[in-house]
C-alpha cells in the first residue's frame, strides 16, 4: 500500500509538471507569436518611412532579412525594393539582371501566401513585365495578358489604388502604339492578338489622379501627342517637367 500510494503520488507530481511546462511551452508560444507579429509591422513600418524618404538602398537591405519569410506585406514590399534598387543608375547591368529575377520571385511569393493582396497582384505584373526585357520581346508579348489580367486583379480587390490603374494605361499605350513587326508577333501567339487605342488609354490615365505621379503626366503628355492635341499636351508635360524628382524614374521622367 505504501509502494502503491508513493507510486502515485510520484505520478502526480510528474503529471502536475508536465502540464506546467505545457503551460509555460504554451505561454511562451503565444508571446513569441506576438512578439513576431509586432516585429512584422515594426519592419513594414521602416519599410514605408524608407520608402517615402527614397532610401532605396537602405530599404533593401532592411527587407532583403526577411526573403524567407512568410507574409505578403513583405514579400511584395522587397519585390518592390528589388525593382527600385535594379532602376537605379548606379546599378550594373548584370546586377539589374539578377535584381529584376529576384523582384518577380518575391512576387510570385507574395501572391502565393495571399491570393487576395492587391499589391501581390500588382507588383507581380510589373516585375513579370520587366523580365521581357532580359527575355526578348517574344516573351514580354507572350506575357502581355497575364501581366494585364493581375493588374485587373488588383483592381478588383482595390479600385482606389490610382497607380495600378495608371499601369493598365501603359499597358494600353504599349499596344496602341506597337510598331508592325511586334503585332506579326503578337499574331502567331494568340488567336487573337490583344489591341488597345488611345482613348482606351486616356480613359486610364485619368481614371487615376492625374497628377499622382511624374510618369502618368508624362503619358498623359504623350496621348495627348498621339491624338493631335498639341495645346493640351504641352501643359501635361510642363506639369510631368515640374514635377519635384523624388526618385530616379522621376528624374527619367
Amino acid at each position: 500500500a505504501q509502494v502503491l500510494r508513493k507510486s502515485l503520488q510520484r505520478g502526480v507530481a510528474l503529471s502536475t509538471g508536465s502540464f506546467l511546462i505545457y503551460e509555460a511551452h504554451k505561454l511562451i508560444s503565444g508571446f513569441a507569436e506576438v512578439h513576431a507579429s509586432f516585429k512584422v509591422e515594426e519592419v513594414i513600418e521602416q519599410a514605408d518611412y524608407l520608402y517615402g524618404s527614397g532610401e532605396t538602398e537602405k530599404l533593401y537591405r532592411l527587407l532583403v532579412q526577411h526573403k524567407n519569410s512568410d507574409d505578403a506585406e513583405l514579400l511584395w514590399r522587397l519585390a518592390r525594393a528589388s525593382r527600385d534598387l535594379a532602376q537605379l543608375s548606379s546599378t550594373s547591368a548584370e546586377e539589374k539582371r539578377k535584381l529584376a529575377y529576384e523582384a518577380l520571385e518575391c512576387a510570385k511569393k507574395a501572391l502565393e501566401k495571399n491570393e487576395s493582396n492587391f499589391a501581390a497582384h500588382k507588383w507581380y505584373g510589373i516585375c513579370l513585365s520587366d523580365v521581357g526585357d532580359f527575355e526578348g520581346i517574344k516573351t514580354k508579348i507572350g506575357n502581355a495578358i497575364v501581366i494585364k489580367e493581375h493588374f485587373q486583379r488588383a483592381v478588383e480587390l482595390n479600385p482606389k489604388d490610382a497607380t495600378t490603374i495608371h499601369l493598365i494605361g501603359i499597358w494600353c499605350y504599349s499596344f496602341a502604339e506597337m510598331p508592325w513587326y511586334q503585332r506579326k508577333i503578337a499574331a502567331t501567339l494568340f488567336a487573337t492578338p490583344p489591341t488597345s487605342t488611345f482613348q482606351e488609354l486616356f480613359s486610364c490615365l485619368c481614371t487615376a489622379d492625374p497628377n499622382f505621379y511624374s510618369k502618368n503626366l508624362l503619358f498623359l503628355g504623350k496621348t495627348y501627342l498621339k491624338l493631335n492635341n498639341k495645346k493640351m499636351a504641352l501643359l501635361w508635360l510642363s506639369k510631368a517637367k515640374e514635377y519635384p524628382a523624388h526618385t530616379e524614374e522621376d528624374k527619367q521622367v
